[in-house]
């Protein structure tokens, strides 16, 4: 009977202690999503090959929900939504240690995020601000083209052709600016990756370049560098 008290005893403190010894995750994401009944959410991240599925959580009734994992560093993770459409619908965002905040609708999931939390977040949503009105006018131009193309107007769509490379080449140099501005954040190697996939080797090196020594280690600051390590080899090995 002593024996098995005493093994008891140890079995609960050995218990004890694996709780204690338990991680808290060190980033927490708490969401609303106005109109949301019933559903689940997934928060994901980018694997080597496919997507990952860091946390998720069943709502039923209630639209607000939380979810949490761990993080090294900043990163862009995202929020994902299976909707009744059949179709999976995202928002990124640039998540770093400690606790976000984003807040949607259903109807509108991935347009009326509202995201706080995250100093990359802050200085990511200043360079999208800067992309959209790039975006928009490319829209229009889009519309006028297909219009000239209806009238069998060729004229009017060589011109819009060329306005459309100006308004790119416009957009490209905004975003190397804003990357060279911000060269103290990870933000600037991200966009560099992913915003500016045809820009010349010699822009790319140069916003490498001008990241500081802490941003030239983290996950995109190394991406970066690798990629541009990988362009180099392949121009050498043409020559």
């Amino acid at each position: 009977m002593i024996k098995h008290i005493q093994y008891f005893i140890i079995l609960t403190l050995l218990v004890g202690m694996a709780s204690c010894a338990k991680k808290e995750p060190n980033f927490i994401l708490k969401g609303t999503i106005k109109g949301l009944k019933k559903g689940t959410v997934y928060l994901q991240k980018e694997g080597d090959s496919s997507i990952i599925n860091l946390d998720s959580v069943a709502i039923m009734g209630e639209p607000e929900f939380t979810l949490s994992t761990d993080l090294d560093e900043p990163e862009v993770l995202y929020l994902k939504l299976h909707k009744k459409d059949g179709l999976e619908h995202y928002i990124p965002f640039f998540a770093d240690k400690g606790t976000m905040e984003i807040s949607t609708t259903l109807d509108r999931f991935s347009y009326d995020a509202n995201i706080s939390g995250s100093e990359q977040q802050e200085i990511l949503e200043a360079y999208l601000k800067i992309a959209a009105n790039y975006n928009e006018q490319n829209l229009n131009l889009i519309k006028d083209n297909f219009e000239a193309q209806k009238n069998s107007d060729q004229k009017t769509v060589d011109s819009l052709n060329l306005r459309s490379e100006r308004l790119l080449k416009l957009k490209y140099a905004a975003t190397i600016n804003f990357a060279l501005n911000h060269g103290d954040s990870e933000v600037a190697a991200y966009l560099a990756l992913y915003e500016l996939p045809n820009a010349s080797l010699k822009y790319l090196d140069s916003i490498y370049t001008n990241l500081s020594p802490k941003i030239k280690t983290s996950l995109y600051g190394k991406r970066l560098g690798n990629a541009i390590e990988t362009f180099k080899k392949s121009q050498d090995s043409i020559l």
